[in-house]
């Protein structure tokens, strides 16, 4: 059903290592907009929670100069 969705006004994020096994088991992964092997971290980055990786890399990154 979301691999039929996908791309139709849809997002679909598949997070998870079953489930990311489940999708290309299945050959319709490449169909999905976001697969992340990190369920649980998939889940709080959506819920808004700062994950602490991605804001150390933007923490890192200086802006450029014009």
């Amino acid at each position: 059903m979301l691999a039929d969705m996908s791309g139709k006004l849809v997002t679909t994020i598949i997070g998870g290592g079953d489930s990311v096994a489940a999708v290309e088991k299945v050959s319709v992964a490449d169909k999905m907009n976001h697969i992340s092997i990190g369920g649980g971290a998939s889940l709080e980055l959506l819920e808004g929670k700062v994950l602490h990786g991605v804001a150390a890399l933007d923490e890192a990154v200086a802006p450029i100069a014009v």
